[in-house]
């Protein structure tokens, strides 16, 4: 099937399935005598893969990992799982600096009057060279 189907069967956009192949992540299509891509079912099973994988936040870098035990039938899976356990504390750690975030201009927010006045304490916090 050409990149088009691929892309409608996969869920993978048309540029990303091209942009994964650029980078090594995914193998290089087959070419028809035209040029054209052609995938078949485990290219699509690949590209579905890295959908998933990439839509629970993994790291081009880690969907690589991921893809490489996935096509190694004599892996341990205590690699795979080491790798979840991994992204897990990147997402705990993420959650700590977005709820810091949040905490910040909750606090600026109860500090701005936000009414008519010029002055903005929002506005004055991110003017600060801290």
């Amino acid at each position: 099937m050409n990149i088009g189907a691929a892309s409608q069967e996969s869920g993978v956009p048309r540029k990303t399935i091209r942009y994964y192949e650029s980078i090594g992540l995914i193998p290089e299509a087959s070419r028809t005598q035209s040029g054209y891509r052609t995938y078949g079912q485990t290219d699509i099973d690949t590209l579905r893969f890295v959908q998933r994988a990439r839509g629970l936040g993994f790291s081009v870098r880690h969907v690589g990992a991921l893809l490489g035990l996935w096509n190694d039938h004599d892996r341990a899976s205590s690699d795979v799982k080491n790798l979840a356990l991994e992204h897990i504390r990147e997402i705990d750690h993420k959650i700590t600096e977005l709820q810091d975030i949040r905490n910040t201009l909750i606090h600026l927010t109860e500090r701005c009057h936000g009414d008519d006045r010029p002055d903005c304490p929002i506005l004055e916090q991110f003017a600060r060279s801290e």
